[in-house]
């Protein structure tokens, strides 16, 4: 409710400037980019659930900040894009936590299905949201998506309470000492599936997940659409698309780089499809497979990097993920505004979905170098001669 009633007000008041819907979007993560692996190292250091605590109450009350100044007629550009920024610098410190606390939650062995799961709710409030923030902008104004966001961190509270301390699976904390943030660089740096499933994650982050830019953007400048019709329900039908997508990675018990190279390439095919579709009803139907494919290749990301991961160095590595995915927006929101900009919604769209495609094909490329290499080594070992191809 809140993306969408943010994306639309900002819009509303800068007369549909996506520089500055871009830039209000990079406030948010910015932070993050800068400073990720710090909040990585903090998590590893303290406890979790306490983050959580301190992360989400302060997300509400920013929530509420919201509602006042539009409540108020003081809902500047300058002063939403202020309340974007400490939302940005609340994020630091609630991702890299929030991702490895999963483990806590459930153990080692559910991790996978339980990060799918996570999704799933989260694009169930993606279906559902959409539709009560334009219901509550069209009946009683955008404010009123703005408390109820606030009023729902109560809820999330509540739960982090009564949660049973016994029941937890806790982490061994990491005691404070220099040189963490390096050693945590240098340990995803050494470990090559780490490494590559992390640059895939900024280069599809980078480009391809700004919807909350390129969504509006088409509804409104090219297909000229009201919220109600057009951004609206391309969320909707993500939403749903997403729902099943991680329904689907979370049935699988070990996620695999095949897998991870598969969905790459699927969410690029059919985000090539919504940039050319030649109506909005076109765009919204193919929005479904775009969802499912852009979730389950998220999920799958997550679930391989918690499971080949230490616990020690778990944080740091979440961190580094949401550095990946999270912390590029800024500089990928801002790129996607400007070539929108210049050109038109369909190419940044393109942009984005080009490199997502390649992302998939290369990282398939990588999966069977390394099974050539693993066989030849394998031959050599035999004392067989490895094969030509």
């Amino acid at each position: 409710m809140q993306s969408v009633a943010m994306g639309w007000l900002i819009l509303t008041l800068t007369h549909n400037s996506l520089i500055h819907l871009s830039a209000n979007l990079a406030l948010q993560y910015l932070p993050m980019l800068l400073f990720g692996v710090y909040g990585g190292v903090v998590a590893d250091r303290c406890d979790k659930r306490k983050i959580l605590y301190c992360t989400q109450a302060s997300a509400g009350a920013l929530a509420l900040v919201l509602g006042v100044l539009v409540s108020t007629h003081h809902a500047t550009v300058p002063a939403i894009y202020a309340v974007a920024l400490a939302l940005g610098v609340v994020n630091l410190f609630d991702v890299p936590a929030r991702q490895a606390f999963v483990q806590e939650m459930v153990g080692r062995d559910l991790i996978t299905n339980a990060v799918s799961l996570n999704s799933v709710l989260m694009n169930l409030g993606r279906i559902i949201g959409p539709a009560i923030a334009l219901a509550f902008i069209a009946l009683v104004g955008t404010a009123a998506c703005f408390y109820a966001n606030a009023a729902s961190y109560g809820a999330v509270l509540i739960a982090l309470a009564l949660m049973r301390s016994s029941e937890l699976n806790p982490i061994r904390r990491v005691s404070r000492e220099k040189h963490q943030l390096r050693d945590g660089l240098r340990y995803v740096s050494h470990d090559v599936l780490l490494r590559d499933i992390l640059i895939s994650i900024a280069i599809v982050g980078l480009f391809a997940f700004n919807f909350t830019v390129t969504l509006p953007a088409l509804a409104k400048i090219t297909f000229h659409e009201t919220a109600a019709n057009g951004y609206g329900a391309e969320m909707t039908a993500m939403g749903i698309g997403a729902m099943f997508g991680g329904l689907y990675v979370a049935h699988r018990q070990r996620p695999s780089v095949r897998l991870l190279s598969t969905l790459a390439i699927l969410f690029g095919l059919f985000m090539t499809g919504v940039a050319l579709a030649p109506t909005i009803y076109v765009a919204v139907i193919l929005m479904v497979p775009t969802g499912a494919t852009s979730i389950a290749f998220v999920s799958t990301a997550n679930a391989m990097l918690q499971l080949n991961s230490t616990e020690q160095m778990r944080g740091r590595v979440m961190s580094l993920y949401g550095t990946a995915f999270l912390g590029t927006t800024p500089v990928g929101a801002l790129a996607v505004g400007v070539i929108a900009t210049l050109s038109n919604p369909r190419v940044a769209m393109l942009v984005g979905s080009i490199l997502t495609l390649a992302t998939g094909l290369a990282l398939g490329a990588l999966l069977s170098h390394r099974a050539n290499v693993a066989s030849d080594a394998a031959a050599a070992s035999d004392g067989t001669a490895p094969s030509p191809a």
